[in-house]
């Protein structure tokens, strides 16, 4: 949490960046709302064989299948919840990206992808969809192992927060990749030779994410936190000269 910081000291832009959360929170609250009041007819059409077990298995079964999909939404939602996020606030946070490239840069100038509005937010969307065509084809898989006795109810979840955090990452990272004119495929390709460092800023933020509300205030000093990242991962130097993380760090994995 401590690239938070940037929007702690530039409270103007932290309320600027919680308007696209708020419009998509919003949206999700009614889609919970929906999927809350069907969750056991859905349970029940997932699994229509167990209509004549006796109690207490059928109810326990059902609770079991009720948990495995809470996760695998929990999943989803989270990438998805950033992913939506970003499309509808593309204006929001790009500025919020180059205000924190300028004030980090030695010369006080920001990368340009020397694109139009249209084509940012084309790219934008297409990459997302992209992002969330992985993240399902996880969710799907990690779903069928949850129905493995013991491994799907420890390494599983573990694995899931991983995969999380680490598509998170990506997610919040594409903004300021996107002015640098870094194609998702090489986006991906960094953060897998980084994958610690992503992992670092992506898990705990995939973790406070799952509190609806507390995703919405983080949002602006996540995307904050993001472009100080990529700037990381191109070793690009802060405002006094100095890298924005340890040499160590940004040594070549072995």
């Amino acid at each position: 949490m401590e690239r938070q910081r940037w929007v702690v000291g530039h409270g103007r832009w932290f309320g600027f960046g919680l308007i696209p959360g708020l419009l998509t929170m919003a949206l999700y609250v009614a889609v919970f709302i929906g999927a809350a009041f069907g969750v056991g007819d859905f349970t029940a059409w997932l699994s229509p064989f167990a209509d004549d077990w006796d109690s207490p298995w059928r109810g326990l079964f059902r609770g079991l299948l009720v948990v495995v999909l809470f996760g695998f939404g929990a999943l989803v939602a989270v990438v998805a919840f950033t992913a939506i996020t970003l499309v509808l606030g593309q204006p929001f946070y790009e500025r919020l990206s180059e205000q924190v490239d300028r004030s980090e840069s030695a010369d006080g100038t920001a990368p340009e992808s020397g694109n139009g509005f249209a084509r940012d937010v084309w790219i934008s969307i297409r990459d997302s969809v992209r992002l969330l065509i992985r993240v399902v084809a996880w969710a799907v898989l990690l779903f069928v192992l949850g129905f493995v006795p013991v491994l799907g109810q420890t390494v599983v979840p573990v694995i899931g927060i991983g995969v999380t955090g680490f598509f998170l990452a990506q997610e919040l990272t594409a903004v300021a990749w996107q002015r640098r004119g870094v194609e998702l495929r090489e986006q991906l390709a960094v953060l897998r030779g980084r994958r610690m460092l992503a992992w670092g800023f992506g898990v705990p933020l995939a973790l406070v994410f799952l509190i609806p509300f507390v995703a919405v205030l983080l949002m602006p000093g996540a995307v904050a936190g993001a472009t100080l990242l990529v700037r990381s991962l191109r070793d690009e130097n802060s405002a006094d000269g100095k890298p924005l993380v340890s040499e160590a760090l940004m040594a070549p994995p072995r």
